[in-house]
């Protein structure tokens, strides 16, 4: 018995030994650090210079900026309003800037970004078409309903165009992103008269229909059962 015990404790000494003495194989952060500490020095001074780059523009430069530009843009939707839109576009007037001015010198700002749907509605108004798809394209909406108009928009452009499959298809896409009272109703109500010029009966009938069961106040409705009694 005593002999397994002390043969016993040999082994476990024997074990110590061998983890005490065994070489480590894993990565050891502090040799690493010490051997490549000036490339880690350059690589977090690069990291902080760039966090100081991008808020001092976006505090310093960007928000000032962004304060001019809502200014310029008061001025240019004032006219824009009075359907002025070949001087809301570009204003001879240097006192005043028109959307293009304020798309140049207020890129990267809210408001430049919305000077572009603007732009591309004066332009649809002006006969423009190619003009008023480049900027309705380049314009970011903000939120769900500027995303609805921006595409009842480009399917008017593309009417205009002559391309009636591509306006159709924006009409459609624009009557379906937001189901409300307003947008959806006029939209449908596009897309199913252009429906009814194409011959698409079918579609055209279904759109009325849509829009008579699910919008029976919308005043396109009571145009819709118009066409419904002549269509069914």
């Amino acid at each position: 018995m005593s002999q397994k015990k002390s043969n016993k404790n040999q082994a476990d000494d024997q074990v110590i030994d061998v983890v005490e003495v065994q070489p480590s194989s894993g990565f050891n952060i502090e040799n690493y650090v010490a051997e490549n500490q000036k490339i880690i020095s350059y690589v977090v001074g690069g990291l902080v210079a760039i966090a100081l780059l991008y808020f001092g523009y976006k505090y310093l430069y960007l928000k000032p900026k962004e304060k001019e530009a809502v200014a310029a843009m008061y001025k240019a939707e004032a006219l824009f309003a009075q359907d002025s839109f070949a001087v809301a576009l570009e204003n001879s007037n240097p006192e005043i800037e028109g959307f293009l001015d304020i798309i140049e010198n207020y890129s990267g700002t809210n408001a430049a970004n919305t000077a572009k749907y603007y732009a591309g509605i004066c332009y649809l108004n002006l006969g423009n078409i190619e003009e008023a798809i480049n900027y309705l394209n380049k314009y970011s909406a903000q939120d769900e309903l500027t995303d609805v108009m921006k595409t009842g928009a480009l399917g008017d452009a593309y009417a205009d165009q002559g391309d009636q499959e591509k306006a159709l298809s924006q009409y459609e896409k624009a009557a379906n992103m937001l189901d409300n009272e307003m947008t959806t109703p006029y939209y449908l109500n596009k897309a199913a008269q252009l429906s009814y010029v194409m011959g698409k009966n079918e579609d055209a009938i279904k759109h009325f229909q849509t829009m008579t069961t699910k919008y029976p106040d919308a005043a396109e409705s009571k145009e819709a059962e118009k066409y419904l009694a002549r269509l069914q």
